[in-house]
């Protein structure tokens, strides 16, 4: 199934030289036209980005894709991996056993736990109920994880209509345990929304605290879909400040710097 995985692609616009590629791993649930607006937005910055499907339905599938891709260099460097959800885990994991052509991370909406669709919050266990794909499943059970995936209108529509979107798949315990943050040694963007209820930012905050030289940026009311929620501007464009950063140099240094003019 490795050789099958399906790849969305947003490439920079004509006459513009690529400055980057960013590999995007998806969260539960989704699959990579999911990304499509941020994909875009990022691309007409000068980067490339290829988004995969879920990791949680073919672990070895999307890795083993993704991996290929940071290592293909007829792609343009730096070559970053973004996963969201669950695809954050799935990312750390890849950048914790050093895969090559790998040189930075960004992991947006780390998942700490479960959600739950008997109660609409994030919880440490799941239920097996309001699953399903397309318009399918229980519709009180789908309004509560779309009030927990995003306030976003035009979002929430584009996940309502998406028939390859499974509903419910939230409630699916993370079938990945983080690895040992420590061994990351790579540049680490985190973006995280303030109200998330699924990944409580506070959880969030004690997990980055263990990733030697992380960058954890809140997102003042966004919810668990971080790159797709009402600051998804804000997102991509804290995304792109990290990557024009990261072009500089591993250390990051800073480009836009607040003056001291009192």
């Amino acid at each position: 199934m490795s050789s099958s995985q399906p790849v969305h692609s947003w490439n920079e616009p004509e006459g513009i030289a690529p400055r980057g590629t960013l590999v995007l791993l998806p969260g539960r649930g989704e699959h990579g036209g999911v990304y499509e607006r941020f994909g875009r937005r990022i691309a007409a910055d000068g980067y490339r980005v290829r988004a995969l499907g879920d990791a949680s339905l073919d672990p070895t599938g999307v890795t083993d894709a993704a991996a290929k891709l940071l290592r293909d260099e007829t792609l343009p460097g730096p070559r970053v991996l973004v996963g969201s959800d669950t695809g954050a885990s799935y990312a750390a994991a890849l950048a914790a056993r050093n895969t090559p052509g790998l040189d930075a991370l960004i992991l947006a909406g780390l998942p700490t736990g479960t959600y739950s669709a008997d109660t609409g919050t994030g919880t440490g266990t799941g239920t097996d109920t309001g699953t399903g794909t397309g318009t399918d499943a229980t519709v009180p059970h789908w309004e509560g994880e779309l009030e927990q995936r995003t306030a976003c209108p035009t979002h929430r529509g584009r996940l309502t209509s998406d028939a390859a979107f499974r509903r419910g798949a939230l409630e699916d315990a993370p079938a990945l345990e983080l690895p040992a943050l420590d061994r990351i040694s790579l540049p680490v963007l985190g973006l995280h929304g303030a109200d998330d209820g699924i990944s409580p930012l506070e959880k969030a905050r004690r997990v980055y605290s263990a990733l030697p030289g992380a960058e954890l940026v809140s997102l003042a009311g966004t919810r668990h879909d971080a790159l797709n929620d009402v600051t998804h501007r804000t997102a991509a464009a804290t995304v792109v400040l990290f990557l024009e950063r990261l072009r500089l140099s591993p250390e990051l240094p800073p480009i836009a710097i607040t003056e001291d003019i009192a």
